[in-house]
């Protein structure tokens, strides 16, 4: 029998681990697909617990931990609920002057429609109007048996954010004493390097949510004011999309900008829609060249590559939420074998180096 050739006999070697290493993640997303809820709760408790670690630790100085830790949420709250009064505040009031506004645009759209180049027959446009309410009228019992089913869904937002609560206070509380006491059950050659890959794990995440909140704060000033100077209505609500938008890497502001797009076209006519799909370009290209590797290229060294296909990834294993949670863990996950790799490196002589 003739001998298996070096080249074949690496490849199976790599072949079986691989083979093992997806099966470990498929059951991982297994796991976290069954039990979503919790993990979302973990992912935003982490994300609470990354953003107000340093300013707990500020007021730590100055009082005990426990009402450092109360007044860092609380404040955050009030933040919070401000923000979502203001934009509910700029909604009720622009309400009429909106409808109105919308009214016109709609006409002129039609209008502009029926012109060349389009030349659109005017009794097809007014043929969907009348299909869009019979559609409407003949399915509200389905619409309502969907708004009961999403009252019911919105218990389960409330649970996971209750639990998220719950475990951004006990990560700012005793974070650093439960990951002392995890450290200590595992045996002593693997707690050094469980050491090291939490380290790297933490800062990289850390890193990533101060980066992603600061890039997407840019994103929602520069929109809001844009979109103020341009007279587009709702630019307060259509900048905090953009915000929460952002969270999503270069796929979330484009699509956020592309709602603020619609609601200029209704409301302003086509040329102010299309400046707003020039600020799209702009907007993008400041985020890809200037913000992200001024901000992000300390704790994110991916390809942007590996960025589009992680957010397109996560977006089919889990929808808007595996979007969102697919970056920051495939950073994490390559920094850490980037720790362990330089671990097991032996020290080199300057010469070496």
């Amino acid at each position: 029998m003739p001998p298996v050739s070096p080249f074949l006999r690496t490849a199976a070697a790599y072949a079986w681990r691989l083979l093992v290493v997806g099966a470990a993640v498929y059951a991982i997303f297994a796991v976290l697909g069954r039990f979503h809820e919790i993990a979302v709760a973990v992912f935003l408790g982490l994300v609470v617990a990354a953003l107000l670690w340093a300013p707990t630790r500020r007021l730590e100085r100055a009082m005990p931990r426990t009402p450092a830790v109360a007044l860092c949420l609380f404040g955050s709250a009030l933040l919070l609920l401000g923000v979502l009064t203001l934009v509910g505040e700029a909604v009720a009031g622009e309400s009429t002057t909106l409808t109105r506004e919308f009214r016109q645009g709609l006409a002129s759209i039609e209008d502009w429609l029926e012109r060349p180049p389009f030349r659109l027959n005017p009794h097809a446009l007014s043929d969907i109007q009348a299909r869009a309410g019979q559609y409407l009228s003949s399915h509200r019992s389905t619409l309502l048996s969907q708004a009961v089913s999403g009252a019911g869904r919105l218990v389960h937002v409330l649970t996971v954010l209750a639990l998220a609560v719950f475990c951004s206070v006990c990560f700012l509380h005793g974070g650093d004493r439960q990951w002392t006491w995890f450290r200590a059950q595992l045996p002593g050659p693997v707690r050094e390097r469980v050491a090291i890959a939490g380290s790297a794990a933490w800062r990289t995440f850390t890193g990533y949510t101060h980066g992603i909140l600061l890039v997407a704060a840019t994103n929602a000033v520069l929109v809001g004011v844009a979109l103020y100077l341009l007279g587009v209505p709702l630019a307060v609500p259509l900048a905090l999309l953009e915000f929460f938008a952002a969270f999503i890497p270069l796929i979330g502001s484009p699509v956020a900008l592309a709602i603020a797009a619609v609601v200029a076209l209704a409301a302003k006519g086509p040329l102010v829609a299309a400046l707003v799909v020039a600020l799209i370009v702009v907007i993008g290209q400041i985020e890809g060249h200037v913000l992200h590797p001024l901000v992000m290229s300390r704790a994110v060294r991916l390809h942007p590559l590996v960025v589009a296909i992680s957010v397109v990834a996560g977006a089919i294993a889990a929808g808007v939420v595996g979007a969102v949670v697919a970056v920051p863990l495939v950073s994490v996950v390559w920094s850490v074998h980037s720790a362990l790799r330089r671990a097991r490196l032996p020290a080199q002589s300057p010469d070496e180096r």
